[in-house]
């Protein structure tokens, strides 16, 4: 699957929903950030905003300083009100859900939407929670011992690279 145009896509879909009403772009941090970023500059908003998921993890304990590590680099930042906002959430990969409801937990830390819908790149599947992607670049199929990871390069062009789970 080629990264560029599934942004494109979705870069495509925004531009029609611009038309139609406002939103407010949020990206979960690092691949989602990177996608609201571009999104924003593509669509010549005025601003985007990072949510980072780490302390809101239900794996926090098992990732540790991992996840202190992510928080530290790449903390929350939403220059907007979020009370009352239409709030589109980005992510890269969509799989279990659990990082969509972490993201949704710390987006209410900041207040509460009128809407909340979400965007994905890719869509695995094998959701452990009730969450559907608005917005879906494409559905794809990756073995269960691999991990979707997005790359964006120093042109800021996206790319997927496949991993191996770390058990």
């Amino acid at each position: 699957m080629n990264a560029e145009q599934l942004y494109e896509k979705l870069l495509e879909n925004l531009r029609k929903r611009v038309q139609a009403g406002s939103f407010e772009l949020a990206g979960l941090a690092m691949g989602g950030a990177w996608i609201a970023e571009r999104l924003a500059h593509d669509l010549r908003l005025p601003h985007f905003g990072i949510i980072n998921v780490a302390f809101h993890r239900d794996d926090y304990a098992e990732k540790g300083m991992t996840a202190l590590r992510t928080a530290s680099t790449m903390t929350t930042h939403l220059p907007f009100d979020v009370s009352g906002a239409n709030v589109i959430l980005i992510d890269d990969v969509l799989l279990t859900g659990r990082t969509v409801r972490a993201a949704l937990n710390e987006l209410f830390d900041f207040g509460r939407p009128a809407q909340v819908e979400l965007m994905v790149l890719a869509d695995r599947g094998n959701r452990e929670l009730p969450v559907t992607a608005n917005f879906v670049g494409e559905q794809v199929q990756v073995p269960e011992n691999q991990i979707l990871v997005l790359e964006k390069d120093t042109a800021g062009k996206f790319s997927f690279q496949l991993e191996e789970r770390e058990q």
